[in-house]
C-alpha cells in the first residue's frame, strides 16, 4: 500500500493544484484485454471507436500492468474483452496472477473455449468463470449474438466447467428481446450449476446507445422482471445469489458510480489506458493517462482523472446539499454527460434531476414503438 506520503510527492509531481487522495488503494481491476470478439452483441459497452490488435498491449506489458497492480494492492483481477480469450496469452496472465496470490475471473462469451483449455486455465491459477448469455432460446441468442450455435456451445462449456471444479456465474444482459425470459434464465443458471447469476439490465454507453431505441424495455416488462427476481432470491436463498441491476431509465434514484468514483476499482483498456470505470472513455471532456505513459500506482493516486470526482467538492446542485451526496455520489458521471453534455451535472436517473422527467419519457416513447433492426458490434466500426 501507498503510504500518504509517497501519495502527496506523487501528487505534487503529477498535478499543478493538489486533489483528494484515496484512504487506500483499489480492491479490483478490470482488464479488457482485447475489443475483438466472435460475437456482435448490440448492447455491447466497449467504445464505438474499438481498439485494434495493433494498439493492443503486448504480453510483456499486460505481465507489467499484473505485476503493478499487485504491488499496488489489487486484490482481484477481472480479464474481459471483447472476448479475452482470443489472446493466446490468457494462460499467462493467469499464472502471472496466481503467482502474487491475486484472485481471477475469467468474463467470457465461452464460444471459442476447448475442454483442453478450460483444464489448462484452472491449473494455471484461474479462479472462478464468468459466462455471459444472451438468452436462452436458441433463434434468439444467434440474433442477439450474431453468432451461430452459440448456446449449444455454452451449454457444453458449463459441463466442462462443473467438471474442472470452477465455480461458475451467468451472466445475463436484460433488454426488450429477452426481459420476458428472466425466470427461465434463472432456472438455466440452476441446470448447469452455477453459483450466482447477474441479471443486468442494459446501462446504454458504447454500442447500446447506438441501439438504444432498439433495447429499452417497457416500463411494465421491468416491473414484472422485478417481481419474478424477488421471488427468486427468497425461494433460492442460499442456493442461487441472483445479483440483480435495475435499469437507469425507470428508476427513482441513481445508482453509485462504481460504488463512488476511483473509490476501490479500476480499468484497464487493451491498449492500456487507465479508466475509473468501463464506460469512460465516453467522457470526451477529459484525458486518461496510460500504462505506457506512467504506473498504475501514479494514476490511481495522483492523476487529474482519478481525482476529478472524488469526494463531493464537485457537486453542483441539487447534489451538494442531497442528504444522498454520500450514498450515490451523484450517480453515473458518464450517463450525466451522455444527457446533459455536462460531467459533473447530477445523473438524470435521479428525481431530483431537471432533466429526469426528459429520461423517462424518452423511455416510454421508445419502448411503445416497433423497435428498429440491431446496429451490431463491429470492431473497427466509428
Amino acid at each position: 500500500m501507498v503510504g500518504q506520503s509517497l501519495a502527496e510527492e506523487l501528487t505534487r509531481e503529477a498535478l499543478s493544484q493538489p486533489r483528494i487522495v484515496p484512504a487506500g488503494p483499489p480492491l479490483g481491476m478490470l482488464a479488457e484485454l482485447t475489443h475483438r470478439c466472435p460475437l456482435q452483441c448490440p448492447y455491447c459497452s466497449n467504445p464505438i471507436k474499438l481498439h485494434k490488435a495493433a494498439d493492443e498491449l503486448t504480453t510483456e506489458e499486460w505481465l507489467r500492468v499484473f505485476d503493478e497492480a499487485a504491488g499496488l494492492g489489487v486484490l482481484q483481477v477481472h480479464l474481459s474483452g471483447g472476448e479475452p480469450t482470443l489472446r493466446p496469452d490468457l494462460e499467462a496472465f493467469v499464472a502471472r496472477l496466481a503467482g502474487h496470490g491475486v484472485y481471477s475471473n475469467l468474463i467470457t462469451a465461452g464460444v471459442n473455449l476447448t475442454r483442453d483449455r478450460v483444464f489448462a486455465l484452472r491449473d494455471g491459477g484461474l479462479d472462478h468463470l464468468q459466462l455471459s448469455v444472451q438468452s436462452v432460446r436458441e433463434e434468439m441468442a444467434e440474433t442477439i449474438g450474431h453468432y451461430k450455435g452459440a448456446l449449444a456451445k455454452k451449454r457444453l462449456l458449463t459441463e466442462w466447467v462443473r467438471e474442472a471444479g470452477l465455480p461458475l456465474t451467468i451472466n445475463a444482459p436484460v433488454h426488450r428481446h429477452n426481459i420476458e425470459e428472466t425466470a427461465d434464465v434463472i432456472q438455466f443458471a440452476l441446470d448447469v450449476g452455477a453459483e450466482r447469476i447477474e441479471i443486468a439490465n442494459t446501462q446504454y454507453y458504447g454500442w447500446a446507445a447506438i441501439n438504444k431505441a432498439a433495447l429499452m424495455p417497457s416500463y411494465e416488462a421491468v416491473i414484472r422482471q422485478a417481481g419474478i427476481v424477488t421471488e427468486a432470491r427468497a425461494r433460492l436463498k442460499g442456493i442461487l445469489n441472483i445479483d440483480y441491476v435495475t435499469p437507469d431509465y425507470y428508476a427513482r434514484y441513481p445508482k453509485p458510480c462504481m460504488g463512488g468514483w476511483a473509490k476501490d476499482a479500476l480499468n484497464v483498456t487493451p491498449s492500456g489506458r487507465v479508466l475509473p470505470c468501463h464506460a469512460a472513455e465516453s467522457l470526451t471532456d477529459m484525458r486518461f493517462e496510460t500504462v505506457r505513459e506512467m504506473p498504475l500506482e501514479q494514476i490511481w493516486y495522483a492523476s487529474e482523472s482519478f481525482n476529478r470526482f472524488r469526494s463531493t467538492d464537485w457537486m453542483r446542485e441539487p447534489c451538494q446539499s442531497c442528504e444522498r451526496k454520500l450514498v450515490d455520489y451523484g450517480g453515473c458521471r458518464c450517463q450525466a454527460f451522455a444527457l446533459t453534455g455536462d460531467s459533473r451535472a447530477a445523473d438524470p436517473a435521479c428525481i431530483l434531476s431537471p432533466h429526469h422527467t426528459s429520461m423517462k419519457d424518452t423511455a416510454d416513447d421508445l419502448s411503445a414503438k416497433q423497435p428498429p433492426e440491431f446496429q451490431y458490434r463491429r470492431i473497427g466500426r466509428g
